[in-house]
């Protein structure tokens, strides 16, 4: 069977998005969020190209503010979060530009998108920047949902017998709640931090443990890396 390859953001993505345009209203903004509890909403304009991000944290400025009189620190040091404060419609409060994903992009790409950008949800957009999606960090961690049975399959297709063919014993796989085992006699151990790399790459790998010896010596402790 030919590897697939890893997931990418299109896999896993929400296809349905609930958007509004640069005049959408404050409260609109906070009625759509409420009615469909999410944290973040894209702003489109023209035919759907993603042009900012309105998110909580976006709006919180204006309750943050709203009784309060900054002084001249407060006011130079939250500047940007002054002027949303007084935003009146999405245009006024959103972050642009948006950060945003392709569909083709892989999960793990996409995850460094949100860690970078201390984001928890992203704009899946076309090479033109017109919205197709969104992704979140529960869509990312999907992966984690695969069985056992799965991810010991695919470690033993994409990795065994890529690496440990034709030995006398075969490498025997175990998984358990996503951490992989790999237990025998092979004939090179020097690949072990190859095998750890690969598998650690197969999705829903929690962790990896070998107990793994050379077939070359009559007896050994197990090695190789965790």
């Amino acid at each position: 069977m030919l590897n697939p390859g890893p997931r990418v953001v299109s896999d896993v993505m929400t296809h349905t998005v609930v958007a509004v345009g640069r005049d959408a209203s404050f409260k609109d903004i906070v009625r759509l969020m409420g009615r469909w509890r999410i944290s973040a909403l894209p702003v489109l304009e023209g035919e759907g190209r993603v042009v900012g991000v309105v998110s909580e944290a976006d709006l919180l400025p204006k309750e943050e503010f709203r009784d309060s009189d900054p002084d001249r620190f407060t006011q130079r040091r939250r500047l940007a979060d002054l002027a949303k404060a007084g935003g009146l419609v999405a245009g006024d409060v959103m972050t642009a530009p948006a950060v945003t994903v392709h569909p083709d992009a892989t999960l793990a790409e996409a995850a460094r998108i949100m860690a970078r950008h201390k984001v928890k949800r992203l704009p899946v957009v076309s090479a033109g920047g017109l919205l197709e999606g969104v992704v979140s960090r529960g869509d990312l961690l999907r992966v984690f949902l695969r069985s056992d049975a799965e991810i010991a399959d695919e470690v033993r297709r994409e990795v065994v017998t890529s690496l440990f063919p034709a030995t006398s014993s075969p490498v025997r796989v175990d998984v358990r709640d996503g951490r992989v085992t790999l237990t025998g006699r092979v004939p090179d151990t020097s690949l072990v931090p190859v095998a750890a790399r690969l598998v650690r790459a197969v999705e829903g790998v929690v962790d990896v443990e070998f107990r793994l010896t050379d077939a070359a010596e009559p007896s050994g402790a197990p090695g190789g890396p965790r």
